[in-house]
């Protein structure tokens, strides 16, 4: 015997998976009915299906965080849907899938610091609007 327990014929082992499975799937459609909710109550805006969100617009700004918030599968803002924005949203929609209600808990023991926060890091901070986007054009010349 090597010291592990013997296993009698029919013991089982329930292991519940809280990521990436059918519970945070759960999770995701939750959060995504309260963010439609939310945004059908407030948004003045349009609302589209954009870059696989739900993306309601006009909404008052003390209703969302920052430039604008990703609850499920739902954008809030006011004005803050540029298709650069809706790519860096539609990363914080996987998380959602993959952590369902865990991602709120996870995301604030990340931190408000963005630049520090793994899920805005992961979903691109020059796209989520936190650090300066490079200009394009004609390099400067130096005599």
């Amino acid at each position: 015997m090597t010291g592990d327990r013997p296993q009698r014929s029919g013991d089982r082992t329930l292991r519940i998976r809280l990521t990436d499975s059918p519970i945070s799937r759960l999770g995701y459609w939750w959060a995504t009915a309260v963010g439609f909710t939310w945004g059908f109550i407030w948004s003045t805006g349009r609302v589209e299906r954009r870059h696989g969100l739900l993306v309601f617009t006009g909404m008052p700004k003390w209703t969302f965080g920052r430039g604008g918030s990703c609850v499920g599968g739902c954008y809030l803002t006011n004005r803050n849907a540029g298709d650069r924005v809706l790519g860096h949203e539609a990363v914080h929609k996987e998380q959602w899938l993959k952590y369902g209600m865990l991602f709120p808990l996870l995301y604030l023991f990340a931190g408000r610091d963005p630049l520090k926060n793994r899920f805005e890091i992961e979903a691109g901070l020059e796209a989520g609007g936190y650090l300066p986007t490079p200009r394009r054009g004609r390099a400067s010349s130096t005599p």
